[in-house]
């Protein structure tokens, strides 16, 4: 059994862990509640765009869907994956990393595969034994539509140069503090609703279909990877905080068993000292 001081020093190091990740996870929920706050009121608005853009692509003809719809061949593929800038939050970086190569080694295993990085832990991981066109973890350091934008326009430039013929994301949807799923989402090119239902939607087009495919579809690509963005935002510090949680359960608990060691070893150091005086008195007294 350890000494008393030793005891005592590991008492003093997790009650002070137990503080720092406390006030990590205090930190973790306030920035959690802005974060939920803005993907839940965009997500809405997300959604209905690219459903409304899925229906539009899928009653074009020819080219008049423009450079972003179609199929080609595939021969080259980039993946944006999606992380945070720091770690501590549990399994939040590690799946998006495990997803991101599965793809590579899966999926995608005939084609050459890519990977935009966006986030420090993806840059981090990923470019140890793949290539990494780009890192944009300096996004987080501002997060707006405007900087977001400036990535997605990157994006679609590589896919209308050639470059690449299909572009997934991979992010952390946001479901609720305790729950983010993995999600793998088709980027480019654009993939048309297909319905089972007989019932075909007849558009009017005012200006025209050139002009609604000129705005729409680039401010629906935008908005899209916003919003994936966004949601990893949310989801990093709802993991984050219950990481924290857990970590400060596990150190009070580890701090307890040694307080209930060290009052033992106490215990039994001063029934020692009892008996060695109580022996002395008695050799005394023969």
């Amino acid at each position: 059994m350890a000494n008393l001081k030793e005891i005592r020093n590991r008492i003093a190091s997790v009650s002070s862990t137990m503080q720092i990740t406390s006030a990590m996870k205090m930190v973790s929920a306030a920035k959690l509640k802005k974060a939920q706050d803005a993907i839940v009121a965009m997500r809405p608005y997300a959604d209905k765009l690219t459903e409304l853009l899925q229906n539009f692509s899928g009653s074009l003809e020819g080219d008049t869907g423009g450079k972003f719809t179609g199929n080609r061949d595939i021969k080259n593929v980039l993946v944006v994956a999606i992380t945070s800038n720091r770690g501590l939050c549990g399994a939040f970086n590690t799946n998006i990393i495990k997803q991101s190569i599965s793809l590579k080694s899966n999926a995608y295993k005939e084609f050459s595969v890519d990977y935009l990085s966006i986030g420090k832990k993806a840059n981090d991981l990923l470019s140890k034994k793949n290539h990494i066109v780009s890192d944009h973890s300096d996004i987080y350091d501002d997060l707006s539509f405007e900087n977001t934008e400036k990535i997605a326009e990157s994006l679609m430039q590589l896919y209308v140069d050639g470059n690449y013929d299909r572009i997934d994301i991979v992010y952390n949807k946001f479901k609720n503090a305790a729950t983010q799923n993995v999600v793998t989402e088709q980027f480019l090119p654009i993939v048309p609703t297909v319905s089972d239902s007989n019932v075909s939607i007849d558009y009017i087009f005012e200006p025209s279909k050139e002009y609604i495919v000129e705005q729409l579809i680039p401010k629906s690509l935008k908005t899209q990877l916003f919003k994936a963005i966004r949601d990893s935002f949310a989801s990093e510090h709802g993991a984050r905080m219950t990481a924290m949680h857990k970590a400060t359960d596990n150190a009070t608990e580890l701090r307890d068993q040694l307080k209930l060691t060290y009052n033992q070893a106490r215990q039994a150091a001063i029934t020692n000292e009892i008996l060695e005086i109580v022996g002395g008195a008695e050799a005394l007294n023969n």
